[in-house]
Formats: structure tokens, sequence, C-alpha cells
């Protein structure tokens, strides 16, 4: 779908949970810095499924109910945390509907240097996001509210920075990583991919890919539990 400069395009939320009425927030705030955005509603892929925590009144439909209203969608937003769902929605939902657009959505109180930032697409920063320079923000990427991400850091597609996380500068996040809330990672530390950081870890040494870590300094889940049988270590 060609989209008109400075038209008002029409933007649906996949998910219907907190996260998806976060991003509703998040557009909204970008609605009143400068009109951008028509909400349309929210979108889950199995409407039989909706939880007690969703928003039942605002669910649109499934993914048929993009096919039927194609036409009138410009735009799409996944309003899921977890990053392998947020892989899973991104991948069927592009091949699905490979004209439909997905915008990065950065709330007008983040800051960053954006001249030198590589930002893709799909990705979302919440309200008072700091970061500073030379950022890449691969597509998909999500970024909660409060986080702070230093000079020179990347992080991966998909992956989900959730509240006040502090990345340090030199950080590589790999894809598909989680970082808890309020988790600390040092400089120049690799995260690598589908690893897990625990809310609140200070992470002080590369985490292997698919690892999860935990407290302080984070060690890794299976450490933690060999190291409870030895309590004076």
């Amino acid at each position: 779908m060609e989209q008109v400069s400075g038209a008002i395009r029409r933007i649906a939320i996949v998910g219907a949970g907190g996260f998806a009425r976060e991003v509703a927030w998040l557009i909204r705030d970008i609605n009143r810095a400068k009109p951008t955005y028509e909400l349309a509603g929210f979108i889950i892929s199995d409407p039989t499924r909706l939880g007690d925590h969703d928003s039942r009144d605002q669910v649109l439909g499934g993914y048929d109910w993009i096919d039927d209203h194609k036409a009138e969608i410009d735009a799409l937003a996944i309003g899921v945390g977890n990053p392998q769902s947020r892989r899973k929605i991104a991948s069927e939902l592009e091949v699905l509907f490979p004209r439909i657009e997905w915008p990065a959505l950065i709330h007008p109180t983040s800051q960053l240097d954006c001249p030198s930032a590589q930002i893709g697409r799909g990705v979302i920063l919440c309200a008072g996001v700091i970061g500073t320079v030379n950022l890449v923000l691969e597509p998909f990427s999500k970024v909660d509210t409060a986080c702070t991400i230093g000079h020179e850091a990347r992080i991966g597609a998909y992956s989900a920075l959730n509240p006040s996380a502090n990345i340090s500068g030199g950080v590589d996040v790999g894809q598909e990583v989680l970082v808890g809330t309020g988790a600390q990672i040092l400089q120049y530390i690799q995260i690598g991919d589908g690893a897990t950081v625990g809310a609140g870890a200070v992470v002080t040494k590369d985490v292997p890919a698919g690892q999860t870590v935990v407290g302080i300094p984070a060690r890794s889940l299976q450490q933690k539990e060999s190291l409870s049988h030895f309590p004076n270590c």
C-alpha cells in the first residue's frame, strides 16, 4: 500500500493484553505531539483464547480480520512483550501481508541521538527511554519505559528490555533476548541469542546463547542451583 506523505495512517495492534494497552498509549502520545495514526483496535491470532487480562471490547478479530480489511489498514504494531512471540507474529504477518507497514514507534519523551542511530522496522521505544549515540535497534526490538542504553549498544531483533533496564555502552544484546525489569548489563558485555537476564540482575560477564542468568552478580540458574548445595561458596 503506497503511503501519502503526511497522511494519517490507520494502525492496528497485534495483542490485547497489558503491553498492547501500553502501545495504544504510546500511539495516543505520538498523536498528541503530531497527528500521525488512527488506532483501529487490537488483533489476536486466536480470538477464542482471550484471557482475563485482555481488552476484549477492543479486539477486532483474528488474522482473518486483517485479510478482510487490509485495504483499510496501513500499519501494524506488536503489542506482545515476549521475544519469541514477537518473532512468531512478525514472521507470520510479514509473509501474509507484505504491503502493510511496521513503523518504528518512538514515544515523544524518549531521548537518543537519532542521526547516529539505526532503528529498524517495528521497533518500539516507550516513555522515558534515554539512549545516547551510535545505537543499533534491530527490527521488532522493544525498549520499555525508563530504560537507558549507552553508546554503541546493539539491541538485537525481537529482543525485549523490560522497564528500567540499564544497558551500558558497547553492550551487544543478541536476538530474542529478554532483559528483566531493573536489570543492569555492564560495558561491552555480550548477551547471546535467546538468553534471559532476570529482573534486577547485574551482568558482569558474557552470557551464552539460550542461558538464563539471575542475581548480583548474575550467574546462570544451573550454576546457582549447584552452589546452593555448598552454602559457604
